[in-house]
C-alpha cells in the first residue's frame, strides 16, 4: 500500500494573493523578553555574590609551626596501589618548605621511610618528626618499629619519634601494649618519643603520660561536633587541660585543624571558609602562646574517603593538585572563580529560557518572568552540583557516576522548563493559532459519509446496545455502523448485541470473529477493509459510550479542510457521580483534556485516542491500518499521520461520555498499558522524535511527544532512585550505631559492630549522605510540579479546589505504577493487553488495600528508613535532616496510591453533582464491563 502524504495548505489560501504585513523587528518582538531575561540574570548574578562575599579574618605573617606530611598524589594512598617517587616526595617538600619548618610524617614504610633522607639531600631545613603504622598485626608492628629505630638512628633531621597514630582510640592496641611499645624504641633512640592520640585518650590513660617523654594531642574540633566560631576556645581548653594533668611534660599538638569539604558534623560546617578562619585564628593564638603543633594537614587526601568520610578527603592547606586553597592575609571567599561559574549559568539558562518565549513573543511579561526566573534558578542548582562535583576528589567510576547524574540535571532541567512553558502559555499567552468552534453544519451542507467502527470484547450487551442506541440518534445524513466482536467465546454476550443491530436496521452491521489476532489493532483493521467504500470518513468510539446527535455534524466538517488528517475530542466520562473514588479520576483525566490536549492543539500535536475519533480514511489507509504490534494503537496512528503531513483538529466540547475503571487495580492496569504503549511508541519511532535531523515532524510536534512523555520516564528514574534511597539508608542507619556500640541485635541475634561495618562498607554503603545537592532540585521539581498542576486546574479546569488536591492525588498515586511500566517498555517488546475493568462494584477493604500492596511496602520501608535515619543521626546534621525529607517526600506517591485504594474500597456514595456528568446511575452501572479505556 502506498502511503499517501498529506497536502502543506495555508490556512488561508487568500493569503497567497495578497501582501504580507511588514513583520515587526527584532527588538520589536522579543524587547520585554530581553529586559526580562536581563534583569532576572543580574538578580541570579546578586545572589550568587552574596553567597561569596569576601570574609575578612584575622592575617597572620608569621610561618606555620609544623605540617602532617603526606605525600601521595592523584591515585595513590596508603591503602595499597602505587606510591609516590622520590621524585614527588621532594616536589612536595619543596612546596611546603618556605610555609614551614617542621612536618610530621605517619608511616616508616611504603617510600614514606626515605623523606628524611630525602629532604636532607635536597637541603632543605626542614625538622622531621617520625611517625609509625601500628595496628592488630603484631609481626607487621615489629617491622615497622625496627625500620623506625633504625630511621631515627640515621637521620640528622629526625627531631622527634611518634610510635603509632591513635592505635589505642582505634582498638588496635591496647594502653599496656603501648607503654610496651613506646619503652622498647626509648631504649633504642636519642631523639625524644611519644605516641600520637585524641586529648581525651591521654585523660583517659595517664600511664600513657608517664611512659612518654613528650605528649602528643590531636585536637580536631569538627568532629566534636562544635561550630567554628566555639573551635578555638575548645581547643584551649582541652589543650590546659592536659597540660594540667601532665605538669613538667611537654605538650605538642600532633593534629589540629579544619576541612574544607564535607559532610556536616552536628554544628560543625565544612567548607573553604571555615578552614581558613579556623586555621588563621589559631596560627595567631599559636604564635602568641608559644605553642608546638602540627597543621592537619598540609595536600588533601583523598585515599582516606573510603573509610573516614567524604571531609577526610580535604583537610590539607593545599588541594590535590598542589594549589593554595587560600591565602594567609586578606580576604576569602568560599568558591573564589564564582563569577565565571556564575555567569556561564547565567548564560546557559537565559539562552534555554529565551529559546521557549521567542516561539511565543505574545506571552505577557509576568510568564515571562516566571519562566526566567525558573530556569535561572534551576540552572543555579544544578551548577552547584557541577561545582561540588570538580572539587571533589572522584575515582573513575565514581566520575561515571557523576556525570550520569549531571547528565539527570539536564533531563529535568529541560522538563522543568517544557512545563514552565507550558504553564506560561496557558496563564500569559494571549493569541490561540489553531482553535476553530465545532458548530453544527446547517442543512444542506455537503457532509462525508462517515463509518463509525465499535469494537468489543465480552462486553455486557445491555451496555453495547446503549451505546448503540445513543448512535442511532445522531443527527447525520449519512454514516454506516460497524460492530466488531473478537474473541469473545461466550454466545450469550455477543448474540444480543448482534440482534440489536439487526433492529436497528441495514445502517448497523455485526461481525463476530472469534478469535482474532492483533486485539483492539486486528478488529478495527478488519473494520477497515469492510468499510463502504464511499465512506470517506471512519469513527471509533469506545463500547460504553453514550455520543451526542450533533457529534458528526460538528465535527465532520473539518475534513472539508484537505490537510486535516483526523480529529479528536475529549474522552469524558458520566459517571462521576459515583463516589469519592470515581470523582477523583473524573477530575485525574480532566486536566489533560481541558489543558494539555488544548495546549498541543496549538503546534498541532495532540495525542491521539481510541475513542470520540474520526480519521480520513485515506490518511489511514495510507499509514497502513492500525499497528498490531502496539498495545496503544491510537496514539501510534496519530504520531504516524503526523509524520506524514496530515494536521490533527482538537475541539475541547464534550461529544461523547463513557465510564471509568471502577477500583483501582483497573485504574492502574489502564495507566500501565498507556505508559507502556508509550514507551513502545518512542522505540519504534525515536529517529523522528529524537534525532534533530529526521524532519518528519515539525520542532513543536517533536517537542510536545517527547517533553509530554518524559515525565513518565521522570517516574521511572524516581522508582530507581527510591530503591537506591532505601538501599543507602541501611548503612546510612547501620553505621553509625557500629560506632557506638560492640555489638548490634539483628533480627534477634548479636552482631558484631565490626564486621557489620566492614560488611556494610564492602558492598558500597556508608554514613555518608549521597550526593544531597542531587537530590535538592527534585525536590524543587516536586514542589513545582504541584504548583502547576494547581494553577493549570484554576486557569482551565472548572473544579473546586479540593477537587485539584483529589486530581494531584489521582495522579500521584500512578507513579509508581508508571515508572514499572516503563522500565518494562525498555525491555520487553509487548504486554498483554489488559482490559480495563469497569462497573464492578466496589470491592471489599481487604481487597482494595491488596491492589496497592506494593505501593503499602514502598510506603511502609520509607517511613521506616527516615526513622532510622533520624534515629541514627538524631537530626544533627542538614544532611540527616534534608535525606529524612526527601525519603518522606518519596512516600507521598506511595501513601497517594495506598489513599486511592482504600477510597476505591468505601461503599459509593452518590458525590455531589459533577458538570456534565449523569447525576443518576444508569442501569448499565450494575453489570460488569471490560471494555478499553483509552
Amino acid at each position: 500500500m502506498t502511503a499517501h502524504v498529506a497536502p502543506r495548505l495555508p490556512r488561508n489560501p487568500e493569503a497567497l494573493s495578497s501582501p504580507a504585513p511588514a513583520r515587526p523587528g527584532f527588538l520589536a518582538r522579543h524587547g520585554v523578553t530581553l529586559v526580562v531575561l536581563a534583569l532576572v540574570a543580574a538578580a541570579h548574578l546578586g545572589a550568587w555574590w552574596a553567597m561569596n562575599r569576601p570574609v575578612a579574618m584575622p592575617d597572620f605573617r608569621g610561618q606555620v609551626n609544623g605540617l602532617a606530611f603526606a605525600p601521595y598524589q592523584r591515585g595513590q594512598g596508603a591503602e595499597g596501589g602505587p606510591t609516590p617517587t622520590p621524585e614527588q616526595i621532594e616536589s612536595d617538600l619543596r612546596r611546603v618548605a618556605p610555609l614551614t619548618r617542621h612536618i610530621r610524617t605517619y608511616s616508616a614504610h611504603g617510600g614514606m621511610e626515605r623523606i628524611p633522607d630525602i629532604a636532607w639531600s635536597t637541603g632543605l631545613d626542614l625538622k622531621i618528626t617520625l611517625g609509625s603504622w601500628l595496628d592488630r598485626r603484631l609481626d607487621r608492628n615489629a617491622a615497622e618499629l625496627r625500620r623506625l629505630i633504625q630511621i631515627a638512628r640515621e637521620s640528622r633531621n629526625v627531631e622527634r619519634v611518634l610510635v603509632g597514630n591513635e592505635a589505642v582510640l582505634r582498638g588496635d592496641v591496647t594502653p599496656a601494649q603501648m607503654v610496651g611499645y613506646v619503652q622498647q624504641v626509648r631504649r633504642q633512640v636519642r631523639q625524644p618519643v611519644s605516641t600520637a592520640e585524641p586529648w581525651h585518650v591521654w585523660m583517659d590513660h595517664p600511664e600513657l603520660g608517664d611512659a612518654v617523654d613528650y605528649i602528643t594531642i590531636h585536637l580536631l574540633p569538627y568532629w566534636e561536633g562544635l561550630p567554628v566560631d566555639d573551635a578555638l576556645r575548645f581547643i584551649m581548653e582541652k589543650f590546659d587541660a592536659v597540660q594540667a594533668r601532665f605538669p613538667g611534660k611537654k605538650v605538642v599538638i600532633g593534629e589540629v585543624g579544619w576541612p574544607s569539604d564535607g559532610v556536616a558534623q552536628g554544628a560543625a560546617r565544612a567548607s573553604r571558609v571555615n578552614q581558613a578562619l579556623f586555621l588563621r585564628s589559631f596560627f595567631n593564638i599559636a604564635e602568641g602562646r608559644g605553642l608546638d603543633y602540627f597543621v592537619m594537614e598540609a595536600f588533601d587526601q583523598p585515599w582516606k574517603v573510603s573509610f573516614e568520610g567524604r571531609a577526610a578527603g580535604h583537610w590539607g592547606m593545599f588541594d590535590l593538585d598542589r594549589r593554595g586553597k587560600w591565602p594567609l592575609v586578606g580576604s576569602v571567599q568560599e568558591t573564589p572563580a564564582w563569577f565565571n561559574w556564575a555567569l556561564g549559568a547565567s548564560l546557559i539558562a537565559s539562552l534555554a529560557t529565551f529559546f521557549f518565549l521567542a516561539r511565543r513573543p505574545d506571552i505577557r511579561w509576568q510568564g515571562k518572568l516566571m519562566l526566567a526566573g525558573l530556569s535561572q534558578g534551576f540552572v543555579a542548582l544544578g551548577t552547584l552540583v557541577v561545582l561540588a562535583m570538580s572539587e571533589t576528589y572522584m575515582s573513575a567510576t565514581a566520575g561515571v557516576v557523576w556525570s550520569l547524574l549531571v547528565f539527570g540535571q539536564v533531563l529535568l532541567l529541560g522538563l522543568l522548563l517544557s512545563d514552565g512553558f507550558e504553564l506560561a502559555e496557558t496563564l500569559f499567552g494571549r493569541v490561540s493559532k489553531r482553535r476553530w468552534p465545532a458548530l453544527p453544519a446547517p442543512d444542506g451542507t455537503a457532509l462525508p459519509k462517515v463509518s463509525i467502527h465499535l469494537p468489543i470484547c465480552n462486553e455486557p450487551p445491555h451496555m453495547v446496545r446503549e451505546t448503540l442506541d445513543a448512535l442511532a440518534e445522531l443527527d447525520y445524513p449519512d454514516f454506516e455502523v460497524l460492530v466488531i466482536d473478537n474473541n469473545t467465546t461466550d454466545p450469550a454476550l455477543w448474540e444480543p448485541v448482534a440482534e440489536h443491530c439487526a433492529r436497528l436496521g441495514a445502517r448497523f452491521r455485526f461481525y463476530h470473529l472469534g478469535k482474532w489476532p492483533g486485539f483492539k489493532g486486528g478488529a478495527l483493521n478488519f473494520a477497515l477493509r469492510e468499510t463502504a467504500p464511499d465512506a470517506a470518513v471512519v469513527g471509533v468510539i469506545d463500547s460504553d459510550y453514550l455520543v451526542r446527535p450533533d457529534w458528526l455534524r460538528r465535527m465532520a466538517p473539518f475534513f472539508n479542510r484537505p490537510e486535516v488528517g483526523f480529529t479528536q475530542s475529549p474522552q469524558d466520562y458520566r459517571d462521576g457521580n459515583g463516589g469519592l473514588f470515581k470523582r477523583l479520576m473524573f477530575w485525574e483525566y480532566a486536566g489533560f483534556f481541558k489543558a494539555g490536549m488544548v495546549t498541543r492543539n496549538e503546534r498541532n500535536a495532540i495525542i491521539q485516542h481510541g475513542t470520540m475519533t474520526l480519521i480520513r480514511k485515506s490518511a489511514l489507509e495510507g499509514a497502513g491500518g492500525w499497528a498490531e504490534w502496539c498495545i496503544c494503537e491510537d496514539s501510534e496512528l496519530g504520531l504516524k499521520l503526523m509524520r506524514q503531513g496530515w494536521e490533527a483538529v482538537y475541539c475541547p466540547d464534550s461529544m461523547g461520555r463513557g465510564v471509568m475503571p471502577d477500583d483501582f487495580s483497573a485504574y492502574r492496569k489502564q495507566r500501565h498499558r498507556w505508559a507502556f504503549g508509550a514507551v513502545q511508541i518512542v522505540k519504534h519511532h525515536w529517529k523522528a522524535l529524537l534525532n534533530p535531523f529526521d524532519r518528519s515532524l515539525t520542532q513543536g510536534q517533536r517537542f510536545h511527544f517527547v517533553m509530554g512523555w518524559f515525565p513518565w520516564l521522570g517516574d521511572a528514574l524516581g522508582l530507581a532512585f527510591v530503591v537506591g534511597g532505601l538501599v543507602w539508608s541501611v548503612g546510612l542507619t547501620l553505621i553509625p550505631l557500629t560506632r557506638i556500640h560492640k555489638t548490634v541485635e539483628i533480627f534477634g541475634h548479636e552482631v558484631a559492630t565490626e564486621g557489620l561495618r566492614t560488611a556494610l562498607v564492602s558492598v558500597g554503603l556508608s554514613d555518608e549522605f549521597p550526593i544531597t545537592l542531587f537530590m535538592i532540585p527534585s525536590l524543587a521539581l516536586f514542589a513545582f510540579k504541584f504548583a502547576q498542576i494547581w494553577l493549570l486546574y484554576r486557569a482551565r479546569v472548572s473544579c473546586s479546589p479540593m477537587d485539584r488536591l483529589g486530581a494531584a492525588l489521582g495522579g500521584l498515586a500512578l507513579s509508581h505504577t508508571i515508572g514499572k511500566a516503563v522500565w518494562q517498555g525498555f525491555w520487553k517488546k509487548r504486554a498483554h493487553f489488559a482490559r480495563t475493568p469497569k462497573m464492578e462494584n466496589a470491592p471489599a477493604l481487604v481487597q482494595g488495600l491488596m491492589t496497592a500492596r506494593q505501593e503499602a511496602v514502598f510506603m511502609l520501608l520509607l517511613w521506616l528508613a527516615a526513622a532510622g535515619v533520624t534515629l541514627a543521626h538524631r537530626g544533627g546534621t542538614w544532611e540527616a535532616v534534608l535525606w529524612t525529607v526527601i525519603l518522606l517526600v518519596q512516600s507521598i506517591p506511595y501513601a497517594a496510591a495506598v489513599s486511592m485504594a482504600l477510597i476505591a474500597a468505601m461503599p459509593a456514595k452518590v458525590a455531589a453533582v459533577l458538570p456534565g456528568a449523569v447525576s443518576a446511575q444508569s442501569s448499565a452501572g450494575q453489570v460488569v464491563a471490560r471494555t478499553e479505556v483509552k
